[in-house]
């Protein structure tokens, strides 16, 4: 469990987990205190999420087929 929780850590301690997470933390704080609105956050934070998750999601697919290859 605890080899776990540090693989866990070390994925969120990367610069683009760091840069998504600021960002959306930005973005809230200013949606919250009207200095944008709604569909401005709404446009942002989905570009900044979608980005996130096709990289992740690029990445798993590649070690995959890296995976495949090698058996």
């Amino acid at each position: 469990m605890n080899k776990e929780w540090k693989e866990i850590l070390g994925n969120l301690l990367t610069v683009k987990s760091i840069v998504t997470i600021l960002l959306t933390v930005v973005f809230s704080f200013l949606a919250i205190y009207d200095r944008i609105d709604g569909g401005q956050f709404l446009n942002i934070f989905s570009i900044v999420i979608a980005f996130y998750f096709g990289t992740q999601h690029q990445k798993a697919t590649e070690k995959t087929a890296e995976k495949g290859e090698n058996q």
